[in-house]
């Protein structure tokens, strides 16, 4: 109670500061930005990837919370053993059932789960469900939060959320990354069941039950707008890239000669989960129709269900143009960015990868590379576009994306021109712009009337 009468008070206080402004949730006011540095927050946060896990929602959680930790938040987050993708225990942790670490100001606390690799669909099933009951009961042992929220795309991680946020009656917070359990679908995993239809209702309860939802994407909202979720209650903060870490740097030549990458080439770089959602395989045909024609060599960095495929594949064809690097430090990843000439950003051809905004991205624009993304025309595609970042190729046409790779390389002036527009462009998607905007939407949801929820994060 005391805690949440100095943060009103803080928050009275800092709303009069001259030159905020009212408007309109779409959002041309302005929210102070000493409210964001200055008003006591105790935010608990449920994600089961997280650092030093290195895949993207991982990133995009830790990345968030430092800022709001050196904002003088308390941020204290529930998570499970760091595991991903192997399915293995990261060396200097174990699965316990209940441990805290601090990391950058950021109080974490691990529960155990059963612990499986990212591939299949029963084994992998079981260790999603595992994480949702003791995280739920390591929730129960926190200092009484302001907010609790928690991210998608696994449910799970949000009903043990939203049941915490009921019991201690303070407001919930849904981050949507990923359309789940559609995504599901989309990737082969599965087919179409009731088991699925049962997720579905479950999806929407937590909806309902959210105070605020935080959606990635335009096309994630108007898919929930057209299943029924109130537009009011949903938020875009598109995703971004922490650009302290990822910025142009020259060529390092000697892990460019580790990995048999030579002055000449022209590198186009995958950096990320070689995972269902990817359809690599693509690229792979790609590699083998330029293998006589062109400098073009594709890098693949990185873990995944479909690594194993993927180099068996490679092998078998005989494809001396394609490197595997397994997986690396998060803090090596911007090394590999800059041994590349163009990024690599590739999703598989699905209807529902149109509402899709891979990070890789954002990544790809704070390293100032050019991009070449492969993926049904949506969302992504629209960015990239617009952006004059790079150039786009519908998924599942290997031929156009040797077309488009050996344009770049064949055009020094096309290539250096989306680069700096792709650089240009980074700055709009920085990981501090999506941290302000995801604690306009804690605040959103803590005050709830229609006058505080008139502010809005303008940049």
């Amino acid at each position: 109670m005391w805690r949440q009468f100095v943060f009103a008070a803080r928050w009275q206080r800092l709303r009069t500061v001259p030159g905020s402004a009212k408007s309109q949730r779409n959002g041309t006011g302005t929210l102070p930005n000493e409210l964001l540095r200055f008003s006591f927050m105790n935010i608990l946060f449920f994600a089961d990837n997280f650092p030093p896990e290195r895949n993207a929602q991982a990133s995009r959680v830790f990345e968030r919370a430092c800022h709001w930790a050196k904002w003088s938040h308390n941020v204290s987050v529930i998570t499970c053993a760091p595991n991903f993708p192997e399915g293995r225990v990261v060396p200097g942790y174990k699965n316990k059932w209940y441990q805290t670490e601090t990391l950058s100001g950021i109080r974490v606390v691990r529960v155990k789960t059963f612990i499986a690799a990212n591939k299949g669909t029963l084994l992998r099933s079981v260790d999603y469900v595992s994480y949702m009951l003791p995280a739920f009961i390591g929730g129960l042992f926190q200092t009484r939060p302001d907010i609790v929220a928690a991210t998608s795309p696994l449910l799970f991680a949000a009903v043990a959320g939203c049941l915490l946020a009921i019991i201690r009656r303070v407001p919930f917070v849904m981050e949507v990354s990923d359309l789940w359990p559609d995504s599901i679908v989309a990737v082969g995993a599965m087919k179409r069941n009731p088991l699925l239809r049962m997720l579905e209702r479950l999806e929407l309860w937590l909806y309902r039950q959210a105070k605020e939802i935080v959606v990635l994407t335009p096309a994630f909202k108007q898919n929930l707008v057209d299943r029924g979720v109130p537009a009011a209650k949903i938020a875009v903060v598109t995703n971004g890239v922490e650009l302290s870490r990822f910025q142009p740097r020259a060529r390092d030549a000697g892990l460019a000669a580790q990995w048999g990458i030579k002055p000449g080439d022209f590198v186009v770089s995958y950096i990320g989960t070689l995972g269902m959602a990817h359809g690599l395989n693509n690229a792979l045909i790609c590699a083998k129709q330029l293998a006589q024609q062109s400098r073009a060599k594709f890098l693949f960095v990185g873990p995944g269900a479909e690594r194993e495929q993927l180099v068996s594949e490679t092998l078998r064809a005989g494809l001396t143009n394609v490197v595997f690097v397994p997986a690396q430090p998060k803090e090596g990843i911007p090394d590999f960015w800059a041994l590349s000439n163009a990024a690599l950003v590739h999703l598989k051809d699905a209807p529902l990868f149109r509402t899709v905004i891979p990070s890789k991205i954002f990544e790809a624009m704070a390293m100032g590379l050019p991009i070449i993304l492969v993926a049904p025309e949506g969302e992504a595609s629209r960015i990239v576009l617009e952006k004059k970042a790079g150039v786009w190729v519908r998924a599942g046409d290997p031929a156009a994306l040797a077309e488009a790779v050996m344009r770049l390389e064949n055009d020094c002036v096309l290539a250096s021109r989306y680069a700096a527009a792709s650089l240009a462009a980074a700055p709009g998607h920085s990981r501090e712009r999506q941290a302000r905007e995801m604690m306009s939407s804690f605040i959103n949801a803590i005050e709830g009337p229609e006058e505080v929820r008139t502010f809005a994060v303008d940049y």
